[in-house]
């Protein structure tokens, strides 16, 4: 299907404030696959603008999950933000598809990327924000001379594969040497962690910096999912106020 963005979708690739930071990001990777686009659309009216797409190849990671033509026919029920998280060896062969599927950002791991640099100007020629994620042992300073060029850091609180897995505690360390990173820089991507968030760790996780978190076991997990998200973006708000 064609690339054409909803309006909050289309605000948020020209104008990063559009919408008020940190927010939480449902992962579709713990919904019903049975009653997706049902499952997104209940916590688009609840209130989510920005979901988080996991797609894996079966060899970066062991699980299998979905493609672009998932993406493609939940696009059509929505307009909110889709990032599409490419767990994926060759990650360059599917940009084009997922930009057709309705994707606003592609996130790339750099440990799949040795032409890291080319993969995203790839991505920012196709229309869309470029995004690198890290793995748990994959140290920040390894993206010292992209920083500038991209629009979100991907900071892996699990390694990558499966949901549900325990928050790695040491993501507090990284996302501090991060910070030091684009200060020194002066960068200004994006900070979105993924993996383990709830509501036990969501408001230390956004006064630590982060912008985006994503998370899915915790909603969709959860009896109801819609009250779910939005007691997880209301205790992430008490940092704004505080």
């Amino acid at each position: 299907m064609p690339n054409n963005y909803g309006k909050e979708a289309a605000e948020l690739n020209k104008n990063k404030d559009v919408f008020r930071f940190p927010i939480i990001a449902p992962s579709i990777l713990s919904a019903d696959f049975g009653s997706i686009r049902s499952e997104v659309q209940k916590l688009h009216n609840a209130g989510a603008k920005w979901f988080h797409f996991d797609v894996m190849d079966g060899s970066f990671v062991p699980p299998i999950t979905f493609g672009a033509e998932l993406v493609g026919s939940v696009r059509e029920d929505t307009d909110a933000y889709f990032d599409v998280h490419l767990m994926i060896e060759n990650p360059d062969r599917h940009i084009a598809a997922f930009k057709d599927a309705g994707a606003n950002m592609i996130t790339v791991h750099y440990e799949t990327c040795p032409h890291l640099h080319y993969v995203i100007d790839q991505i920012h020629k196709e229309g869309m924000d470029a995004g690198v994620a890290l793995n748990p042992a994959t140290p920040v300073s390894l993206l010292a001379d992209v920083v500038s060029m991209i629009d979100l850091v991907l900071i892996m609180s699990v390694n990558p594969g499966w949901g549900g897995q325990p928050f790695i505690e040491h993501t507090y360390h990284k996302l501090a040497a991060l910070r030091q990173m684009l200060e020194f820089t002066e960068a200004k991507p994006f900070i979105q962690v993924d993996g383990g968030v709830n509501g036990k760790n969501a408001r230390r996780l956004a006064a630590a910096g982060v912008q985006v978190l994503v998370a899915g076991s915790s909603i969709y997990k959860s009896p109801d999912p819609a009250a779910s998200f939005q007691e997880l973006s209301a205790e992430i708000a008490k940092k704004i106020i505080a």
